[in-house]
């Protein structure tokens, strides 16, 4: 359900490229846009797991210099069946590591790929995602987020982000807000264009029938439309992956109740006066503020308007959660 949605949602971002530029400059904008749509997919998709980390000012981790966190999202990694080690694979069977990987690995012994941690040192209490595939991927983690939550709570965090890895919703997320940021950017430059077109008598000149005025209101309406739009559609792909990512992580580490604890707190933390003035400063937030488990930026806005879930309805569903698989909270 969640898949056919986010695959609907991302078909109509793209026809919506293809109709700014159809509206704006004809054929020739039709085809531009689809090939800019093609070429930042395919950049996302060869880069998404890198971009996001440098941007927020993450710095890569070993497990020397973070243990703690490190061996949460080694456990956490195990318990998504994250791909083997290459190395191990050309030494072992899948059999033999599939045996010694029983979901609870000794510190340092699992046999799967661990996604490269990130460590941002921000008072911001969050974390993310970010990759194209299971073995190109990574984990953020703010030290915010490390001096608020429990290391269990902590644990459900990273089963959500590696559900996110594993459920591809970082490459969807990626795809979607850079074909949006395309969309808002042309959007722009349009209405200045046609504003100036306007302004001086028209572009490419009248017909008789008032044809050119036509085209030109018609291309200003798709111009200012179009970028709210883009923005409704990436808000409504990344409830749905938020959404998934819950329901698969809770479910991998058993332990729906301190998902949803953590959530709770982070939805609290991130509200302090010191985060905000934080996430205000950091203005690539508010680029990638989809990405984070709970929206660092989270104002009044309503349910459509907003990048995540209510908390609310997260804590609900968690609930449910848990009383499948006996675990009620």
């Amino acid at each position: 359900m969640y898949g056919l949605r986010t695959m609907f949602l991302v078909v109509l971002m793209a026809g919506l490229m293809m109709v700014v530029g159809l509206a704006i400059a004809g054929e020739i904008g039709l085809i531009i846009m689809a090939v800019v749509a093609l070429g930042i997919n395919l950049y996302s998709y060869y880069n998404s797991h890198s971009m996001v980390p440098k941007m927020m000012g993450g710095q890569l981790v070993t497990e020397q210099e973070a243990p703690d966190l490190y061996r949460i999202v080694e456990r956490a990694a195990c318990q998504a069946n994250m791909p083997f080690k290459q190395d191990l694979l050309s030494q072992f069977t899948v059999e033999h590591l599939e045996a010694r990987c029983t979901g609870h690995c000794r510190p340092g012994d699992c046999p799967r790929h661990i996604p490269s941690v990130y460590l941002i040192d921000t008072p911001i209490p969050n974390a993310f995602a970010t990759g194209r595939h299971p073995n190109h991927s990574a984990v953020a983690a703010t030290t915010g987020i490390l001096g608020l939550l429990t290391r269990r709570e902590l644990a459900g965090v990273m089963a959500h982000e590696l559900a996110h890895v594993t459920n591809r919703d970082t490459l969807w997320s990626t795809i979607v807000a850079s074909m949006a940021m395309v969309i808002s950017f042309v959007a722009m430059l349009a209405q200045w264009a046609l504003f100036m077109a306007f302004l001086f008598g028209g572009m490419g000149g009248r017909d008789d029938n008032g044809g050119g005025a036509g085209h030109l209101a018609g291309a200003l309406i798709v111009a200012i439309i179009a970028p709210f739009i883009a923005m409704l559609i990436q808000m409504a792909v990344s409830r749905q992956r938020e959404l998934k990512a819950d329901d698969t992580g809770s479910r991998r580490c058993g332990d729906p109740e301190a998902l949803a604890y953590a959530l709770l707190k982070l939805e609290q933390g991130v509200r302090t006066p010191e985060s905000r003035y934080a996430a205000e400063e950091m203005k690539t937030a508010e680029a990638a503020n989809h990405m984070f488990i709970v929206n660092p930026l989270a104002g009044g806005a309503g349910k459509f308007f907003s990048t995540h879930p209510p908390t609310e309805q997260r804590v609900e569903r968690l609930r449910k959660i848990g009383e499948e698989i006996g675990r009620p909270f």
